[in-house]
C-alpha cells in the first residue's frame, strides 16, 4: 500500500513498528502505539449515532441491538419464508432506513445460522442514499430446506 493511501486509510496514528515495510508510515505517540484501534478515542457523535428507520407494513419489526456494545442491529424477517437446498431467496424486512452521512450499511450472516444450517448472506451492502425496503439475499448451502418464520432474527447490520 502506498504512503498517501495508507495515511488516508489509517489516519495519522500508524506506526513503523506495526507496519515496518509501509512506505510513508509515520511514527505515532507512545500512548496511541499501545492502544488498539477499537480503544482509541472517538468523536462524541460516533457513540451517539442512531439508526433511523420506518416500518413499511404491520409485519415489520424494529431493528434492535443485542447489547449496548453490539456490532450492529438485528434485523427481522417480515414474512415466513423457505430457502430450498442449494438455492437462494430474497427475504424482506419491510424496514426502510436512513444511514448517517458518510456511512453504508453492511448486512452480515449470523454465525449460528452459518454453523448450524449453512445459511449465508449475499449482496450485503446498503448504500447511504438507498431508501427502499431492505431485502436480504439468503443462500442455503445445506442439503435440507431452511424455513424461517415471521420476525425471526436472521442477520445483523
Amino acid at each position: 500500500m502506498s504512503g498517501p493511501r495508507f495515511r488516508k486509510a489509517w489516519g495519522t496514528w500508524e506506526c513503523r513498528q506495526l507496519f515496518p515495510h509501509s512506505p510513508g508510515a509515520m511514527p505515532c505517540s507512545e500512548e496511541l502505539r499501545t492502544l488498539s484501534p477499537s480503544k482509541r478515542p472517538r468523536p462524541a457523535e460516533e457513540d451517539g449515532a442512531r439508526l433511523r428507520f420506518v416500518r413499511l407494513s404491520e409485519h415489520a419489526t424494529a431493528p434492535t441491538k443485542g447489547s449496548a456494545r453490539a456490532a450492529g442491529y438485528d434485523l427481522y424477517s417480515a414474512y415466513d419464508y423457505t430457502v430450498p437446498p442449494m438455492e437462494k431467496a430474497l427475504v424482506k424486512t419491510d424496514i426502510q432506513i436512513a444511514l448517517p452521512a458518510g456511512c453504508y450499511g453492511r448486512v452480515a450472516p449470523r454465525s449460528g445460522l452459518a454453523a448450524k444450517h449453512f445459511i449465508d448472506v449475499g449482496a450485503g451492502v446498503i448504500d447511504e442514499d438507498y431508501r427502499g425496503n431492505i431485502g436480504v439475499v439468503l443462500f442455503n448451502f445445506g442439503k435440507e430446506k431452511f424455513e424461517g418464520t415471521l420476525n425471526t432474527v436472521m442477520w445483523m447490520q
